[in-house]
C-alpha cells in the first residue's frame, strides 16, 4: 500500500509504534527523498493521527540515524554517501562472520524452527510481489540469526547499523532478476543454519551480502547517472 493513497488508521495504543514503522518504511521505499523535509502537516493527514506520535517517531529514527531535526528546519531525511553504505555493508559482513558460527553452536532448535518459518513466509510475500512485506522478514531473519549468537552487544550493534542504510539493501531486491537470487540464497542460508553448519553458513551470509550490495549500488548509481 502506498502512503497517501487513503488514510489509515493507527492502531490505538500503538501509535508511536506504528508511525515509525510507517515512515522509516516511507524512507526506505524512497517515498520521502534523502535531503527532503518531512512535511509533518502531510504526514499527519495521510496517517490520521496528531502531531504527538509523529515527533516521538521522529526522535526514535533521529537516534536510528535516518532523519537529522534541526531548529526552525524540522526533520530532514540524512543522506548517505555510497562509501558510507560500503563502510556499513563491511561492518553487517564482520558482524555476521562473527555471530554465524556461534549461532549454529548456540541457537536453539526453537529458533531454528523460527528462522525456517519467516523463511517459508518470506518466500510467500515474494511470490505475492509484495517486495515491502518481502523486506521486513528478510531483515527479520538476518537479525534472528545474530540474535542466535547470544551475544547482546553483538545484536543491539547489528539491529543499529541495519537500521542507518535499510533504503539501501531494499533497493537491492527492486531488480527482479537479483530479487529471484536472493530467495535462492536465502534457501541456502536456511538450510546451512538448519544445519549448524557454521562456516558454511558465515561464507554464505558474506557473498549473500556482496551480491545485495552490488546490485543495490548499480541501481543508485544507474540513477544518478
Amino acid at each position: 500500500m502506498t502512503a497517501g493513497s487513503k488514510h489509515l488508521e493507527a492502531p490505538r495504543g500503538t501509535r508511536s509504534a506504528f508511525v515509525t514503522e510507517r515512515v522509516r518504511d516511507m524512507i526506505t521505499s524512497g517515498q520521502l527523498e534523502p535531503g527532503s523535509r518531512i512535511n509533518e502537516r502531510v504526514l499527519v493527514e495521510q496517517l490520521n493521527i496528531s502531531r504527538t506520535p509523529l515527533r516521538e517517531a521522529f526522535k526514535l529514527l533521529e537516534r536510528e540515524g535516518l532523519i537529522s531535526i534541526r531548529p526552525n528546519v524540522g526533520a530532514t531525511v540524512v543522506v548517505f554517501t555510497m562509501d558510507d553504505v560500503e563502510a556499513s555493508i563491511e561492518v553487517l559482513i564482520g558482524l555476521e562472520s562473527i555471530g554465524a558460527e556461534r549461532a549454529a553452536e548456540r541457537a536453539t532448535e526453537a529458533e531454528i524452527a523460527e528462522v525456517s518459518e519467516l523463511h517459508d513466509r518470506m518466500v510467500a510475500a515474494y511470490g505475492a510481489g509484495e517486495l515491502m512485506d518481502y523486506f521486513h522478514l528478510n531483515q527479520d531473519i538476518h537479525q534472528k540469526i545474530v540474535d542466535a549468537a547470544k551475544n547482546p552487544a553483538l545484536s543491539r550493534v547489528y539491529a543499529e547499523e541495519c537500521a542507518r542504510i535499510r533504503r539501501f539493501r531494499f533497493a537491492g531486491n527492486r531488480d527482479q532478476a537479483r530479487w529471484s537470487r536472493a530467495v535462492h540464497e536465502h534457501e541456502q542460508i536456511r538450510d546451512a543454519f538448519a544445519r549448524r553448519e557454521g562456516a558454511l553458513l558465515r561464507e554464505l551470509l558474506r557473498a549473500h551480502h556482496v551480491a545485495g550490495w552490488k546490485a543495490a549500488r548499480h541501481a543508485f548509481e544507474a540513477a544518478e547517472s
